[in-house]
């Protein structure tokens, strides 16, 4: 199969090609040809239009594709397919399925299900045994298996000792702890941030230093065992100026954060529309303008979707009743560039090659003669997320009907092509 990608600027920071234009030629899933201009030829596949840009295949780091136990929610091939929609080439899977990912045999499940596709998937095997917080789990065995790092996902690990044990095991084969902090004696599990829209709302909320408590003891843990940290999901500004300090005192720790923490606060709850029920909650427009500036900056390295199916019965409930979480690997891209303020070029960094570095994965090159690993996008692409383009067996997103600004075109990935119709 041969495709010639038309006019396209490349988005690649810190190579020679970055912000060039050209043509793109694949053929068999290996780029044979980057000139200003290739002739399509005889060449039958040919992606041409306005604004169109090309940068390595994004990558998402934090999404749950339910499978296996909660199939009916989503399942590894429509997770997949939502994903190459969403333009992702790469994924890294939560282990919070039922079971959860704590042993080789699950992790190689996973594996053979995503095998041989368009969409490149990655578990993340669970920290503790079934994520009970109590013991280790297999994490050696899971490692040599295809586990790319280690995390019980939400389920915040309160027991200091077992992260400590975590980190040191980890640290011995190389491999990478994952924390979502959240101190849940602290948390009010109403999934609404402590503030105005929580006093409004009549609900307890959650404060911020439920997580910041959570951040310190984990940087002080990474500290102590010289063991590598990636804290996920950060929300607060204090987390990121934690995190900011941790870095310059030359600790080796990263920090993700999703989507829907840079482009909504906590006012979108007043509604009581549980399709806006997160977890981390929405925080307040200073928490985002500090989350921003830590993007920017370089002190948080990841953008995440934290794709998180629900079917109705667990999401159209009175909103203290229902379950939190977004579908959002499709609407990653849009998000990032209505709401980050970063330039295009600090977004591919973002959400395609930070996450590959952090998990220790190649990254896709645009070069003659490698293998294509590509995104085609336009940033100024104007569209309405309508519910037959979500690709997700579940629905639960607050976008259906807005209109967003961004959108992948195209997506090329072992030998195979995925492409938005027009």
């Amino acid at each position: 199969m041969k495709i010639l990608i038309k006019s396209a600027k490349i988005i690649y920071p810190g190579t020679p090609l970055n912000g060039e234009t050209a043509d793109i030629l694949v053929e068999s899933g290996i780029i044979k040809a980057i000139k200003k201009n290739i002739k399509p030829g005889g060449i039958k596949t040919v992606i041409e239009q306005d604004d169109l840009h090309v940068s390595p295949g994004w990558f998402d780091m934090q999404a749950h594709f339910c499978d296996p136990g909660y199939e009916y929610k989503e399942d590894i091939r429509s997770g997949m397919e939502a994903a190459a929609h969403g333009g992702f080439t790469g994924v890294a899977l939560s282990p919070a399925t039922h079971p959860p990912v704590y042993s080789k045999s699950q992790v190689e499940y996973i594996l053979g299900k995503a095998d041989g596709n368009l969409v490149d998937v990655f578990p993340v095997g669970a920290l503790s045994h079934k994520m009970e917080g109590k013991e280790l789990s297999e994490m050696y065995d899971m490692k040599l298996s295809g586990a790319v790092a280690f995390s019980d996902d939400t389920n915040s690990v309160m027991d200091s000792g077992l992260m400590y044990r975590a980190l040191l095991y980890s640290k011995s084969f190389g491999g990478l702890i994952m924390s979502r902090c959240n101190d849940r004696h602290v948390s009010s599990g109403t999934f609404v941030n402590e503030g105005s829209a929580g006093v409004m709302m009549g609900m307890k909320g959650e404060p911020s230093i439920a997580e910041e408590i959570m951040v310190v003891r984990d940087l002080f843990l990474a500290d102590n065992t010289a063991s590598r940290l990636h804290i996920h999901s950060i929300s607060t500004a204090g987390s990121a100026e934690l995190v900011r300090n941790a870095r310059k005192r030359g600790l080796p720790v990263t920090a993700s954060v999703n989507a829907f923490n840079l482009a909504l606060d906590e006012t979108a709850l007043l509604g009581f529309d549980s399709f806006y029920k997160v977890n981390p909650p929405l925080r307040s427009k200073d928490d985002i303008k500090a989350l921003r500036n830590a993007l920017r900056d370089g002190v948080i390295d990841v953008i995440c979707s934290d794709h998180r199916p629900e079917d109705e019965e667990n999401k159209k409930l009175e909103f203290d009743l229902a379950a939190p979480g977004i579908t959002g690997i499709q609407t990653l891209y849009p998000l990032v560039n209505m709401y980050s303020g970063l330039s295009t070029s600090q977004i591919i960094e973002k959400i395609a090659l930070a996450p590959r570095r952090i998990l220790g994965l190649p990254l896709p090159e645009i070069e003659e003669g490698k293998k294509a690993n590509l995104t085609v996008f336009s940033p100024g692409a104007e569209w309405v997320l309508e519910e037959s383009r979500l690709k997700s067996r579940s629905k639960n997103t607050p976008w259906l009907g807005k209109e967003l600004k961004g959108k992948a075109i195209a997506v090329i990935n072992n030998g195979q092509l995925f492409s938005e119709p027009n």
